[in-house]
């Protein structure tokens, strides 16, 4: 596979249906599901020969992604934006805070002790 048809290839891969789900319609209501997609990729090339070996080298590489974001509802000719909860985010946001907290009051505890010792 060459560089181009990897381009070619990925161009395919980054299409509106990869975003945006296909409508979802349940009597009057139209539910439109919306993720984010990232996607990425590279290539390398070598050359060169020393006294030991011939030279060579190439490379390729392409990989994405994709995590809900949310949906837009549409009811009665209105739309609404709903959007996903990561619950691991928040969870693991709760954690970051919590050791935060725990250093900055160890910090502050820990001379007033001292100078209760040396007393």
């Amino acid at each position: 596979m060459d560089i181009m048809e990897l381009v070619e290839r990925s161009k395919d891969a980054a299409t509106v249906r990869r975003v945006f789900g296909e409508p979802i319609q349940h009597g009057d209501v139209v539910v439109i599901p919306v993720a984010r997609v990232v996607q990425g990729g590279g290539a390398g090339q070598g050359q060169g020969k020393n006294d030991k070996e011939e030279g060579g080298g190439s490379g390729l590489g392409f990989g994405h992604g994709a995590t809900p974001s949310g949906v837009y509802v549409i009811k009665n000719g209105e739309v609404k934006w709903h959007p996903a909860v990561d619950v691991n985010r928040i969870v693991l946001g709760g954690q970051l805070v919590a050791v935060v907290l725990l250093l900055t009051v160890r910090a502050i505890l820990k001379p007033l002790l001292r100078r209760g010792r040396r007393r």
